[in-house]
């Protein structure tokens, strides 16, 4: 059994620093960069882009809202050609970026409030799958699990990967708890990386109400900016190789049938 790891990285912005994306690279097999909507410079972009190549970890395009302000974790009701412009472009940044170190996009990560609006608001989602079918239909929507995205990706022929969240606290419905309500994030490694065991073994995941919630994914996140994200992502990651786990990009295995 394999499952990828991914996070969000390229999110230093200019003097400030988010994250350790050297270090980080080090562990996950999937990186989401940002675009330089929500976060990241164009230099540091490529420095991560380029470190990724190095240590052959596939790259992403983190697309968000344009919300520097608020890490992109604020709605927006962009009208619809705003939104596929948008996201035509922030892929289009990272594409450009990533050929001169010898690489190229494989798949596209949603960011924030963005990722979370599309999993259920049908209007904003297709704006987003029309954005990705029309710049490469070869790519990769990264998803929330269970959620109505996937199949109306599905229809428009892009191919879907769902993900779990190690880090993420998550309601008996599936879907994530705000980060605005305590207990939304978690931070304790040890218990993180027994979590993501339990889940790999059972398929499931203790929801904040104490309910076992079922979660069907491809790809595991640990995200890059929260603190201890490095030892945290770690953790995970050596105890799923020590119940036999592998860890390999999802772009490398082979695609679902059916």
């Amino acid at each position: 059994m394999h499952i990828d790891l991914n996070s969000d990285l390229g999110e230093g912005y200019g003097a400030w620093r988010m994250g350790d994306d050297m270090a980080m690279l080090d562990v996950v097999s999937s990186a989401n960069v940002a675009c330089g909507f929500h976060a990241g410079d164009p230099a540091g972009i490529l420095r991560t882009a380029r470190a990724a190549v190095e240590r052959g970890v596939v790259l992403g395009a983190h697309v968000a809202y344009p919300d520097l302000a608020g890490f992109g974790r604020r709605e927006m009701a962009m009208a619809s050609a705003d939104l596929r412009a948008a996201v035509i472009y922030q892929i289009g940044a990272l594409q450009g970026l990533a050929c001169t170190v010898g690489a190229r996009v494989r798949y596209v990560k949603p960011h924030g409030a963005l990722y979370n609006t599309i999993a259920h608001d049908e209007r904003q989602a297709q704006d987003v799958i029309a954005a990705v079918c029309a710049i490469d239909s070869s790519l990769t929507l990264v998803v929330l699990a269970g959620s109505p995205l996937a199949q109306w990706a599905h229809v428009a022929g892009l191919r879907t990967v769902a993900e779990a969240f190690a880090d993420r606290a998550y309601r008996a419905d599936g879907s994530l708890v705000p980060r605005s309500q305590p207990g939304a994030v978690l931070h304790d490694p040890d218990a993180v990386a027994e979590r993501m065991v339990q889940w790999v073994r059972t398929g499931m995941v203790t929801a904040c109400d104490g309910s076992a919630v079922r979660i069907a994914a491809e790809s595991i996140c640990v995200h890059g900016d929260s603190p201890g994200a490095v030892a945290m992502a770690q953790r995970v990651r050596d105890r799923l190789l020590a119940e036999g786990v592998g860890i390999r990009a999802f772009v490398d295995a082979p695609a679902p049938q059916g």
